[in-house]
């Protein structure tokens, strides 16, 4: 199993990114899979899932409205659209998937969103 995110970076409050998580080594669109965030000094939390064949989503409640989670099972990549950015959500990203028991995680990746 492997993971390789991108699309992290420094952008103003009101701004936009968007992440991305190619995976590998697995059946990706056969299995739920997540976008968690860890700020400093802070435990990691759910951000947003999205389910395997089905592709229905669920959001924590401090992105509702804001971010979008989405899937490619053709490229095997998993997405995060961020839309009004606000400093709150400055932390590392990260990917992940449940299989088996075992939990899976990206690399992470950095959002910053400060002026």
């Amino acid at each position: 199993v492997q993971f390789v995110e991108s699309g992290g970076g420094l952008v103003q409050p009101g701004g936009s990114l968007r992440l991305s998580c190619a995976a590998s080594g697995f059946a990706s669109s056969m299995y739920a899979m997540s976008w968690y965030r860890q700020a400093p000094g802070k435990e990691r939390e759910l951000v947003a899932t999205i389910s395997g064949p089905g592709g229905r989503t669920n959001y924590a409640d401090s992105v509702k409205g804001r971010f979008t989670i989405s899937r490619d099972n053709f490229k095997g990549t998993l997405y995060l659209q961020m839309n009004s950015l606000q400093p709150g959500d400055t932390a590392v990203y990260f990917c992940h998937v449940t299989m088996s028991g075992l939990d899976y995680w990206g690399q992470g990746t950095q959002i910053t969103v400060s002026s």
